[in-house]
């Protein structure tokens, strides 16, 4: 992702990439890519950007995360399997600096959240509800971020907290219950279906990512949007309509 955002940045006029990070120890620390030269220093990157856009990993993330609050300067971070205790501690730093996290950088994911959330606020839990999702075979977390993030929009449509997901074995489907199903093969890049289904009729949200470029192109637009915002804590959502 790192290599794809250097990429799509590159032919942008209203924004510029100004450093590029990578943990300590790791064998990129001096060398150069897109005319920069790789650091781990954070604080240091950050005294000459406007906002740091991370896609790390969660340990990475912490360290993002105090940078920001620490040079009071705005974070998108697209980093998937958060524990809760992080969701908790980006949601809190809100109140603070200005914070977009989304487990999906995708547009039209952000788009297919507010689907879901809008169908189940009509459906209700009259109809059942499945999300299935496929990654690339190297992909750790399971079920998806987005996948989480997707219930978590049809249980807030019902105007319930998120149910547990159903698991195999765990017998009849309950209601209200929302289950998940994840598929790890080849170099899929991610796929993500809402099935809503009710007595004679289903209705499926599908959205496909063909490339990375299509994450590159939201989290570019996300830094670009947040960059002029109030401390706060923000979704991909909410670009979609400012």
């Amino acid at each position: 992702m790192g290599q794809t955002l250097l990429q799509s940045a590159a032919g942008r006029e209203d924004l510029k990439i100004t450093a590029v990070l990578v943990r300590e120890g790791s064998p990129l620390l001096g060398q150069e890519t897109h005319g920069l030269r790789y650091s781990s220093d954070i604080p240091a990157a950050l005294k000459g950007a406007d906002v740091l856009l991370d896609f790390s990993l969660p340990v990475g993330t912490v360290a993002a995360l105090g940078a920001c609050l620490q040079m009071k300067k705005p974070l998108v971070t697209g980093v998937t399997g958060l524990e809760l205790d992080l969701k908790a501690r980006l949601q809190a730093a809100g109140k603070t600096i200005p914070v977009l996290a989304a487990p999906n950088m995708s547009l039209g994911v952000a788009l297919l959240t507010r689907m879901a959330r809008q169908a189940a606020e009509v459906l209700g839990t009259e109809f059942d509800v499945e999300i299935s999702e496929v990654h690339h075979r190297h992909k750790k977390d399971a079920p998806s971020g987005t996948a989480l993030a997707l219930g978590e929009a049809v249980a807030a449509g019902r105007g319930l907290p998120a149910p547990e997901g159903r698991t195999r074995g765990s017998g009849a489907r309950q209601s209200g219950s929302i289950g998940y199903a994840s598929v790890r093969a080849g170099d899929v890049v991610g796929e993500h279906t809402v099935l809503f289904a009710g007595a004679g009729e289903r209705l499926e949200l599908t959205h496909r990512a063909q490339n990375r470029s299509t994450f590159a192109h939201g989290a570019l637009n996300a830094a670009h949007w947040i960059a002029a915002r109030p401390a706060g804590a923000y979704s991909l959502a909410d670009t979609l309509s400012n």
